[in-house]
């Protein structure tokens, strides 16, 4: 059940009162850490920090996979994780950066976690599904009060913003495979 926000935005008329809610800060923490913890997952690929490999090495682990040229899909990946990260960390353009997400974990699963099965344990697919359904959740739910979008349509969330996530998501990663 959806509780409404102590904090309410009139309809069209775009008030706000000055309280935000407890949903409101949860959903800044798990945009935050959610969020920024993706950005940084694309930055190990983009620029070799946290540990990461960088672009070329990178690049050639994406070339193995059947990617060519690999360098090319991992500053696509990398990308989309980091700044699909951002996005959702500052709530800004959420379905989009949600489909970002959904996008790079589609390509995740079917190409390397999908033959070892559901655990993460043997491989499989388990924190990859959890990765593209926190990301989904996001652009159902809306990105909360605490957000850049709260100024736009869809910051609020709702099934329109959930299946544009999807979709774009599932597009973009259907193009990647066949390309």
């Amino acid at each position: 059940m959806h509780r409404p926000s102590a904090t309410t935005e009139s309809a069209g008329q775009g008030t706000v009162t000055a309280k935000s809610s407890a949903s409101d800060w949860g959903l800044l923490l798990i945009r935050l850490s959610f969020g920024l913890l993706m950005a940084g997952h694309g930055a190990q690929k983009l620029f070799g920090i946290f540990g990461g490999k960088g672009l070329t090495e990178t690049g050639k682990g994406f070339a193995a996979l059947g990617f060519h040229p690999g360098k090319l899909f991992a500053l696509i990946g990398g990308l989309s994780e980091f700044l699909g990260g951002l996005g959702l960390a500052l709530g800004l353009l959420t379905p989009l950066a949600a489909a970002a997400i959904i996008g790079v974990m589609i390509n995740a699963m079917a190409t390397v976690t999908g033959a070892q099965g559901l655990w993460e344990t043997d491989g499989g697919v388990e924190y990859n599904v959890c990765i593209a359904m926190v990301a989904l959740a996001l652009a159902a739910i809306g990105p909360g009060r605490l957000a850049v979008d709260r100024y736009f349509r869809w910051g609020t969330g709702g099934w329109p913003e959930a299946a544009f996530a999807l979709g774009l998501g599932g597009i973009a990663a259907a193009i990647t495979l066949l390309i």
